[in-house]
């Protein structure tokens, strides 16, 4: 185990966080908020630990999978620690393990929130809540493989273990240039949002908040109904935005390459629109009668189908009063989640493509035991250490869901409650059904439950394995 290039990468992530913490300093200064001195010890903390670890380059760069995982974990883990210090400095949120899991779930992009009422927190720390979703995003480290040079393929490494999905390609021979090219996407995105939102009548305060919850699928909202107090053409717009983030962000670089018939052959990309064409219309005609008219009930179908599917989280509406059918379908959409490369969770559509063709396939070869039969995807055959890789992913995932369902029996919360706050913590999301619902919060748990969740969402974000990794004791050993 190469410690010496952890502990520098994770001094360079607390390098960038203490960057980061620029930009809630620069908005107390312009509302004229106090808070913001939280940020600004903060950020002279991060920056005393993280120029100590960075002082000195490391002779030996390389480091391979393991080191991967284990760096990404930790990196994560102290990301979201030092975050937490604003919310405890300016009295936002009193507990630590509140504030814990308030950061982490910015961090992953879940948007599950201990707050019962945002809008009575200082601007600066809004914006903080919200750009830990647009840091979450796309994630830290690969913000910072766009600007770290390190040896051999230890980016790749680095990239395997934070990016989301089954694999993990370069867009471009070398990783930093992809990384390069990610955010690039990213940012472009997100402006465009900010600028959307701003022309149709939003603040720009409430432009950039919104924008960061949706561009990194996240969700946190600045109002204590999240979106439902803008007007439907706000609506549509954000609704747009949050599918178009869940987009896996290969097709967009295919797309500015002019190469329009490998974007548009994605087989992942076209099962993700034709989900959310068919669960958008399917919910819009089973809940018209609440709402008067179709068209009204189609917009906040749109909306919350967007929502979920993509890990988001926002709402325009409580859909934990709709009918049964349409709840389910959304508590369905959770586990789906958006695709890979995406800034979304969930399991990723191209997980749930493979799975239902491995099952179809394994029937197959009960009627014909002789048959070579190969999975394809796009045309090209699936490698067998990928599905190899998905089955595993499977296996755990569910543990783990088995495993935090009980833990959070313990607390005595309905069955419901406890099962969509794994589902949507596990999954990214953010709001659940009954007790987490959109108008609920995550409060409710005791800081044990809490812990769970916040070891959910981490697993979550980081695809399971690298978290795991950590309890591993071959992990630790030097061979």
């Amino acid at each position: 185990m190469n410690y010496r290039i952890i502990f520098y990468i994770i001094g360079w992530v607390l390098n960038i966080e203490a960057a980061f913490m620029l930009l809630p300093i620069l908005t107390g200064i312009v509302y004229g908020e106090s808070a913001l001195w939280a940020f600004v010890w903060t950020g002279v903390l991060c920056l005393a630990i993280g120029g100590s670890l960075t002082v000195k380059k490391p002779k030996r760069q390389y480091f391979y999978v393991k080191e991967g995982y284990v760096t990404v974990s930790l990196c994560w883990i102290i990301l979201s620690v030092m975050g937490a210090l604003p919310f405890l400095i300016s009295g936002s949120i009193r507990h630590p393990i509140d504030a814990l899991f308030e950061t982490v779930s910015g961090f992953t992009t879940t948007g599950a929130s201990i707050l019962p009422a945002v809008e009575d927190l200082p601007k600066c720390v809004l914006l903080w809540r919200s750009f830990t979703h647009w840091i979450g995003g796309m994630g830290v480290l690969v913000f910072l493989l766009s600007l770290l040079k390190l040896a051999g393929g230890s980016h790749m490494n680095l990239m395997k273990a934070e990016s989301p999905g089954p694999s993990v390609t370069k867009l471009l021979p070398k990783v930093h240039s992809t990384a390069k090219i990610l955010y690039g996407i990213y940012f472009a995105i997100t402006i465009l949002q900010i600028l959307v939102l701003a022309v149709s009548g939003m603040s720009l305060f409430d432009a950039i908040t919104t924008s960061f919850g949706t561009a990194g699928t996240g969700g946190f909202g600045i109002k204590n109904d999240s979106i439902a107090s803008y007007s439907p053409l706000i609506q549509v717009e954000v609704t747009v935005f949050m599918i178009l983030f869940g987009v896996n962000f290969n097709v967009y670089f295919l797309l500015l390459l002019r190469k329009w018939k490998q974007a548009f052959s994605s087989e992942e990309v076209r099962w993700y629109f034709i989900i959310i064409l068919a669960s958008i219309l399917f919910i819009g005609w089973n809940i018209q009668g609440i709402y008067g008219s179709f068209g009204t009930a189609l917009r906040h179908s749109a909306f919350q189908v967007g929502s979920i599917i993509t890990t988001t989280g926002f709402a325009t509406t409580d859909f934990n009063c709709w009918p049964e059918v349409s709840r389910t379908i959304l508590v369905l959409l959770m586990f789906i989640g958006a695709c890979a490369g995406s800034t979304g969770g969930g399991i990723k559509v191209s997980r749930i493509i493979i799975l239902l063709k491995s099952s179809r396939k394994e029937l197959s070869q009960y009627l014909h035991p002789r048959q070579v039969k190969k999975i394809h995807m796009d045309g090209k055959p699936v490698d067998r250490e990928i599905i190899r890789n998905i089955n595993v992913f499977m296996v755990i995932y569910l543990l783990i869901f088995s495993f935090s369902m009980l833990a959070l029996a313990l607390d005595g919360t309905d069955l419901i409650t406890n099962f969509t706050a794994i589902a949507a913590t596990l999954n990214n999301i953010g709001p659940g059904l009954e007790l987490v619902g959109p108008t609920g919060n995550f409060s409710l748990f005791s800081s044990p439950s809490k812990l769970v969740l916040i070891f959910d969402m981490l697993a979550g974000r980081l695809e399971i394995f690298p978290l795991l990794l950590l309890f591993v004791r071959d992990t630790w050993r030097k061979f």
